[in-house]
């Protein structure tokens, strides 16, 4: 068994660079640190090359501790892309808030190694591992703005239910080491496999693991430090913890489910078909008397959560498949709606409620527009990303004969729908006062948000070629 450091090769840059950003930070001028954002972003290009130089292969990499797949690839490439464009937002952000600290570039590379380690992940420990490494760099990101209570308090609450979610993985990790004696994917399959009748211990041990995984995707009824921490957070940050953050835990729990314990497939889904139901209810129904914008989305990345899980609770092949096209349409959305929540927040976040979007679509044409595509995707209406995310999760379940989930979820989307249009409704009909402070669209910020419009669409329209790649990544 060798080495094989093509196997986590984009970790390896990624920790280098952010390590160097950490180093040359006290040197450079503070109000010259967010230039450090650039040394991020050729971090993050030399990863993809690193990801490009091992797609196709398959291998077990580290004494049987990582996998290099094409699940794992297409996850990695997955988390570089959504980290890039965080990257790109958060240095806009930054300048605009004032904040010159370059370590936050290197918390950001930090949290994205973390996260490709938990979906490459061949051992439960180096699961935690990246777990771990994931979870600290987003507790101190998520209080970056250390003068502002609001995100003090996000920070002290995801830290502190953080760490006894935790608490709740570990546990279930050693309950499911003592049932088998592993911690190896490959070895506890083996075991379950060699003894049909499965002790107590090793149930315990997966309902305590799917505890600590469900905080971290926002599943109900773990989903309750949500809204604040969202809302607390700056905006990358919240964009990094509901789209990577989420992803991340959801792919490290698909693998762990269908590789290590499919044969505990009754077991598992009769504990996440009614979580699923209750994600998306709660989602959904709570979305709709929101005031502030941020709030809103982040009851709606609750909702969405739920969708994944119809995906992941119907445990087959087109689940998967619908599950990595989802995950890669809601980026694009969520992503795109909240670089425009930063565009219109300006300074200090001012501007966040939603009567503060009245008559922006014809004060502002451009992120009008935008807006109103991202919206209508989360909502899944058709010709859209997100309508075709949808389709595929729902059609999963509808293949493992799961009818009354897919009735539940088309129900609470049709909810979902109203508050996405009320937005919309706020920005094209809504009375708007005369602005103090006016918008500034710079020309990154422009380009960002015109690809991920364009990306939106047409998903929306020909999503074949990536549901081809999500196909062969789900062949795991």
């Amino acid at each position: 068994m060798d080495i094989n450091y093509t196997a986590v090769l984009p970790e390896i840059i990624l920790s280098l660079v952010g390590i160097s950003i950490m180093l040359l930070t006290p040197f450079v001028p503070r109000e010259r640190q967010t230039h450090l954002g650039y040394l991020a972003l050729a971090g993050l290009v030399l990863a993809f090359f690193g990801v490009a130089m091992g797609w196709g292969q398959t291998d077990l990499a580290f004494f049987e501790m990582i996998f290099q797949d094409d699940f794992g690839q297409f996850c990695k490439t997955f988390f570089l892309f959504v980290s890039t464009v965080i990257l790109l937002i958060s240095m806009n952000y930054l300048e605009q808030e004032k904040l010159f600290q370059g370590e936050f570039f290197a918390l950001l590379l930090f949290a994205t190694v973390g996260m490709l380690f938990m979906t490459t992940s061949a051992d439960l420990i180096m699961t935690f591992v990246g777990l771990e490494v994931l979870s600290i760099s987003t507790y101190i990101l998520a209080g970056f703005k250390e003068r502002e209570r609001k995100s003090s308090e996000a920070a002290w609450k995801y830290f502190l239910l953080g760490a006894f979610s935790t608490a709740f993985l570990l546990y279930g990790i050693a309950f499911v080491y003592g049932a088998t004696g592993s911690t190896k994917y490959s070895k506890i399959a083996e075991a379950i496999q060699a003894s049909p009748d499965y002790s107590l211990i090793l149930l315990v041990g997966v309902g305590l693991m799917l505890v600590g995984f469900g905080f971290k995707v926002s599943l109900a009824p773990f989903h309750a430090w949500t809204p604040d921490v969202y809302e607390g957070a700056p905006i990358p940050i919240m964009a990094l913890l509901a789209v990577a953050s989420k992803g991340a835990a959801l792919l490290a729990l698909a693998r762990i489910l269908y590789q290590v314990l499919p044969d505990l497939s009754q077991q598992w889904q009769t504990i996440l078909w009614p979580s699923a139901v209750l994600t998306m209810a709660i989602g959904n129904i709570a979305a709709l008397t929101q005031s502030n914008i941020k709030r809103m989305l982040a009851y709606s990345s609750i909702a969405h959560a739920g969708y994944l899980l119809v995906g992941l609770t119907a445990h087959n092949s087109l689940g998967t498949q619908g599950i990595l096209f989802y995950l890669v349409a809601y980026a694009l959305m969520t992503l795109g709606a909240l670089t425009v929540v930063q565009i219109v927040g300006r300074r200090e976040e001012q501007y966040t409620t939603i009567e503060d979007y009245n008559g922006l679509g014809y004060r502002y044409p451009f992120l009008g527009i935008a807006l109103s595509v991202f919206l209508i995707s989360l909502a899944g209406i058709p010709a859209t990303a997100g309508f075709m995310g949808k389709l595929f999760v729902f059609s999963a379940a509808v293949q493992s004969q799961m009818y009354g989930l897919v009735v539940i979820a088309l129900v609470t989307s049709a909810i979902g729908i109203y508050y996405y249009l009320r937005v919309i409704v706020s920005m094209y009909m809504g009375e708007f006062k005369k602005e103090e402070i006016p918008i500034t669209i710079s020309m990154p910020m422009r380009i960002i948000l015109t690809l991920m419009v364009l990306g939106t669409l047409y998903l929306g329209i020909l999503p074949g070629i990536l549901l081809n790649l999500a196909e062969e990544a789900a062949s795991f």
